[in-house]
């Protein structure tokens, strides 16, 4: 019997990245955070034609890369504070940075993505190829050993979900933003 002040068993404890890592990748987010924002400035405004400011095409861009930068800040902040300046970093685990599954599941995601992006779009109506991708991603990651009965179900919520945000974006883009979409 254990008593409820144990701490609880390794194996159901994700260890965290070390200080250090957080601050490389708060760095990066950072900038790519700044890239972003610097490209969404240099895009055009379409004042000189008449056009209204709030209608420009950077200021989503802008937004989203002011958000990253901001919790890069966040992130390499943390990490400071968790001793990444320090002599030895505030080393971490010693099982390394990577579990083998973040970077087999990093992987996964990047084919589906780039067969979205690269395979998907322009053969199929943008609706479908949005379907698919967002019904294979469900699959990919919430897949599990279950028995028939709730793998089916499962396949059923992927299939109407993915449906439903594919419906829902093509409408989103085309009604409300006036986009068209390949």
């Amino acid at each position: 019997m254990t008593d409820a002040a144990d701490p609880p068993p390794m194996d159901h404890v994700r260890p965290e990245p070390a200080p250090r890592t957080d601050l490389a990748t708060g760095a990066l987010v950072l900038a790519f955070g700044l890239a972003v924002l610097r490209m969404a400035w240099d895009m055009p405004t379409f004042t000189d034609r008449g056009g209204d400011p709030f209608t420009a095409p950077g200021i989503v861009p802008g937004f989203y890369g002011t958000v990253l930068a901001i919790l890069g800040i966040v992130l390499a902040g943390r990490s400071i504070a968790r001793g990444a300046l320090r002599p030895g970093g505030g080393a971490g685990p010693a099982t390394g940075a990577f579990p083998h599954s973040s970077i087999s599941r990093l992987a996964a995601a990047v084919v589906v993505c780039l067969g979205y992006s690269v395979g998907l779009i322009g053969l199929l109506p943008f609706w479908l190829a949005t379907a698919i991708f967002v019904t294979a991603f469900i699959l990919l990651f919430e897949w599990q050993d279950e028995p028939p009965a709730r793998r089916l179900r499962r396949v059923a919520t992927a299939a109407v979900l993915g449906l439903a945000t594919g419906a829902a974006v093509m409408l989103v883009f085309e009604k409300l933003f006036l986009v068209r979409l390949p």
